[in-house]
């Protein structure tokens, strides 16, 4: 019998994974351990997947917003959690790969066991509290952490990395681990299928400089012109890192190299 599942956060992802999976999705604002219970009364749902975040236009709105932030980001996964433990509901977090600090230099794609240690953003401080907490309780029951980055899409929307890049045609040149949107639906369907638990970093292979990305772009729309820079002059607080896919790849899910989808991308994306 297929599973149940209900969404809750009626954002970008929310949005795009309800489309995907046809399913139930919520947008009510939880505050409590008594909102998340009454939702899973009301839906009935044999999963949960949780894409409830706070981000702002970017991870500085973070610093200034710190009360939602850390509602959305930390408080609404662990209350999740409990609701879900309590109820025999699997719960799935759609967290964030951008908890590190990375050494090009020397450094080897970041696994899923490695402690974070990024702490700078706030945003990244409340995204490293419900990672952790989830994690642990992940050892015992049905959780699943499943952590992106920079999300590249198909289609435009404001927090897609290709609209981003468009607007604002000056451009970092420093590789990037990228998760390709079709393939996350993909590989989240694969990680349901198989009842993964525990986290998994789902991005797409190898990693990605933002003018390789343009560059396709820029073939079908020869007009475009951008910048690069370098990233240190934007004197700005990032993480900037490659995530590993082993994990992932050793689940039996066929991750394609980030090179792979960058025409198939901008050629979807320029019919919209």
């Amino acid at each position: 019998m297929k599973d149940k599942i209900l969404i809750l956060g009626r954002g970008y992802l929310g949005n795009r994974l309800q489309e995907e999976l046809d399913c139930e999705i919520s947008n009510r604002k939880i505050y409590s351990f008594e909102d998340a219970e009454e939702e899973c009364k009301r839906y009935n749902p044999d999963i949960i997947i949780n894409c409830i975040g706070f981000v702002g236009d970017n991870v500085d709105e973070c610093e200034k917003n710190i009360n939602n932030t850390l509602i959305a980001n930390t408080f609404i996964p662990i209350i999740l959690a409990e609701v879900c433990l309590r109820n025999n509901i699997r719960l799935i977090h759609i967290g964030s790969g951008c908890i590190y600090h990375y050494e090009y230099s020397k450094d080897p794609p970041i696994a899923e066991d490695k402690t974070p240690d990024f702490f700078e953003l706030f945003y990244s401080r409340t995204k490293i509290y419900s990672d952790q907490a989830l994690a642990v309780l992940s050892k015992k029951y049905p959780i699943l952490i499943t952590r992106i980055r920079v999300p590249l899409d198909n289609r435009p929307h404001p927090r897609n990395l290709l609209t981003k890049l468009i607007k604002y045609k000056r451009i970092i040149d420093i590789p990037n681990s990228i998760t390709y949107i079709p393939d996350f639906i993909n590989a989240l369907k694969h990680l349901i299928k198989i009842n993964a638990k525990g986290i998994y970093n789902v991005v797409n292979k190898n990693s990605l400089k933002y003018p390789e990305l343009t560059e396709v772009y820029k073939k079908y729309n020869p007009d475009f012109k951008y910048e690069v820079i370098d990233f240190k002059k934007l004197n700005a607080v990032r993480t900037n890192l490659i995530l590993s896919t082993e994990k992932l790849e050793k689940s039996g899910f066929k991750v394609r190299d980030i090179h792979e989808v960058l025409e198939e991308c901008v050629k979807e994306y320029i019919k919209y």
